[in-house]
């Protein structure tokens, strides 16, 4: 039999537990912990140690959100009032009318108070709490009848398994809200199930689900999940009057609810709300598919009742969609500026967040086959960002036989060359010298943005030079004269002396730039800089050898290979001098000294990552990080000094915490450069 533990240890327990669980509450619901991780730690080890020597374990102790025994199935709840869905609009007009039925069903002209908060796009889930202990979760299966995932949803430790805080305990509740998972914890889970070769989730929401639904709940507390509460089905020995009041508890309970829910009055601030709530929505480290908008009494809602599987009182007003299913027409393949040659899918137009879609990039041969995409197919296209689409499952049970697989070419489509696939690597590459489709690419290039930065000179009007016989190669651009391009459609007097006039002060550049703009093999931005704080000159990299490259941080043998070959070619160093020739003037204020690889500036060696939205735009910042001396980095690691925290930060700011990475907020970042807003 065992011994009781002295009534001193049990205080002790009792102490920790409730310690631990108000600094989890404060790490994964506020955001804000008030102790390091490594105190944390320390609190959880002398808890672990004492309840395997004493063998007494309160039910709501942290080491009981993980380690029981994998399940042989789900056993089936029944929910104690049904988790119902909601109805739809997808217009303004629609919420109008949503409005006026229940005016019309409450007889009455006033306006009502509503709440409006962000509709996850996750797993709904309902916990049940019986005297302030989690006693059972659960799926919402078809409404009535669910799964549960007890064990599971003990993991997540943003879930309180005692109610605590100052709000009112009930002898029992029903809470329901939405298991999520962020965007960016998505996308690592996914890179990481693509090395172990698994298969990949189609989006956060199924990741969120699949994590949910394991027998093994130790793979579930592998997963980064979050959870908001927004709803409560059957409770007793507590009262709500309404939506806004129940909120509140749940706030002071502990609980995680939505990242904004809002009151307000009359249908057309609702529509305020909701116009403003899309424009967050990009902001959000989640994915959400439109909004919530309830009834906010508690008793009108009883008093509008339900109609069959819907409530009346409430809608979700949906965006515009990031998915659509489609029919792949036909594959082709295009050529990039570096003789890539890239798959893409031509399909039947589909309408996906409010643009009509009709192609996609298939990245290479070997997604292709991953995914098993063929000429014929139906498939769900997603327009990952709102920008980019791209194939992301094939619906297999469609297939009808005729689909027709698109293999590997031999020749180039664009000029017919041989095609060479190099040894470890997914890119086919022509390697035709004079290959049309590699002309205009490495123009289009040359003139963009992030390179020489010629404004006018974008990708339409590129191909009407070239196909017009004006530049054959982007040292022609420098060549083009006002009366060449006023023979041509589209350009007018004043549009043709604005190209030219870009055109002219694109010449003043600096050599990180102007590299970028040569479209290296391997050389993207980052790397171009890294060159610009390393030589001086272009001079300095003419007949350049790959180990001087290398000597370089953060620049491998592939890329310095390639910087190598590029500047001992005699034809590149010949085009480079004619460039001069014409004008082009390089400066360096990136350069460092020789060989430190280190630019001077308050931030010199410092790495530097950005979380959340700032009140200026991130690429600005991270411009100005890379101006004075310091790297701007796109996750967390170890080496980062630096994580500046702006609003609604994502996942990286626990990562940094985790790591014990200091975490600074934008005014203290101004401090650190001495810079004031």
């Amino acid at each position: 039999m065992t011994e009781q533990p002295p009534e001193k240890i049990k205080a002790e327990i009792e102490k920790l537990v409730n310690e631990l669980n108000y600094h989890c509450y404060r790490y994964y619901v506020l955001d804000s912990p008030v102790i390091s991780d490594e105190e944390y730690d320390r609190l959880y080890i002398r808890l672990k140690g004492l309840e395997d020597r004493y063998h007494y374990i309160l039910p709501d102790s942290p080491t009981q959100r993980v380690g029981a025994p994998p399940l042989d199935k789900f056993e089936k709840v029944k929910h104690t009032e049904p988790m119902l869905s909601l109805d739809n609009a997808f217009s303004f007009d629609e919420m109008r009318e949503f409005d006026g039925r229940i005016k019309r069903l409450l007889k009455s002209d006033e306006d009502l108070d509503y709440t409006i908060e962000p509709k996850y796009d996750g797993l709904a889930i309902e916990l049940t709490y019986r005297n302030g202990l989690l006693s059972k979760a659960s799926t919402r299966g078809d409404g009535y009848e669910g799964e549960d995932v007890t064990q599971n949803i003990k993991t997540i430790k943003s879930i309180p398994i005692k109610i605590a805080g100052d709000g009112e305990i009930p002898a029992e509740i029903d809470i329901r809200g939405e298991v999520y998972m962020d965007i960016e914890d998505f996308n690592n889970l996914n890179k990481e199930r693509e090395r172990k070769g698994e298969p990949l989730f189609a989006n956060p929401r199924n990741a969120a689900a699949g994590s949910v639904r394991q027998l093994d709940s130790s793979i579930t507390a592998s997963r980064k999940l979050h959870l908001a509460c927004y709803g409560v089905g059957a409770f007793r020995g507590i009262d709500f009057a309404s939506q806004w009041e129940f909120i509140a508890w749940l706030k002071k309970a502990r609980f995680p609810t939505p990242a904004i829910v809002e009151k307000h009055r009359g249908i057309e601030k609702i529509i305020d709300a909701l116009r403003k709530l899309e424009e967050k929505r990009k902001h959000f480290p989640f994915e959400t598919d439109g909004a919530v908008v309830k009834v906010n009494d508690f008793s009108l809602q009883k008093q509008l009742g339900v109609k069959t599987r819907e409530p009346r009182w409430a809608i979700a007003y949906k965006y515009a969609s990031h998915q659509g299913i489609t029919k792949i027409l036909d594959i082709q393949g295009s050529v990039g500026r570096t003789g890539v040659i890239t798959p893409f899918a031509i399909f039947e137009p589909v309408r996906i967040g409010g643009v009509t879609v009709s192609r996609s990039t298939l990245h290479n041969w070997d997604e292709m086959k991953r995914k098993d995409i063929r000429i014929g197919d139906t498939v769900v296209v997603e327009r990952a960002g709102d920008v980019i689409p791209h194939v992301i499952a094939v619906i297999k049970d469609k297939r009808t036989g005729k689909e027709r697989e698109f293999p590997m070419p031999n020749k180039c489509p664009a000029c017919g060359s041989r095609v060479v696939r190099e040894e470890g690597e997914v890119a086919v590459r022509c390697i035709g010298l004079n290959c049309p489709a590699q002309v205009r690419e490495r123009i289009i290039h040359f003139a963009s943005r992030g390179a020489m930065d010629i404004e006018g000179l974008g990708e339409k009007n590129v191909e009407l030079l070239y196909s017009n016989g004006l530049i054959a190669h982007f040292t022609d651009i420098f060549t083009l004269k006002k009366g060449d391009l006023l023979n041509l459609p589209r350009f007018a007097e004043k549009s043709a002396q604005n190209l030219i006039d870009a055109i002219e002060r694109s010449k003043r550049t600096t050599l990180a730039r102007f590299l970028y703009a040569l479209g290296i093999l391997h050389v993207g931005e980052y790397a171009s800089k890294l060159l610009a704080r390393n030589f001086e000159k272009l001079d300095d990299l003419f007949r350049v050898k790959p180990e001087r490259v290398t000597r370089i941080k953060q620049i491998g043998e592939k890329t310095a290979r390639s910087v190598s070959d590029f500047f001992n070619d005699e034809q590149n160093l010949r085009t480079l001098k004619t460039l001069k020739a014409l004008g082009v003037q390089i400066s360096n204020p990136d350069f460092a000294g020789k060989e430190t690889g280190e630019r001077k500036g308050p931030l010199r060696g410092k790495t530097l990552v950005i979380t959340g939205t700032l009140p200026r735009p991130r690429e600005d910042v991270e411009a100005l990080i890379e101006q004075l001396g310091g790297h701007a980095a796109s996750s967390v690691s170890g080496k980062t000094d630096y994580v500046i925290v702006g609003e609604n930060p994502g996942s990286k700011l626990q990562k940094a915490r985790s790591l014990g990475v200091k975490t600074i907020s934008y005014e203290e970042f101004l401090g650190l450069i001495g810079e004031n807003e």
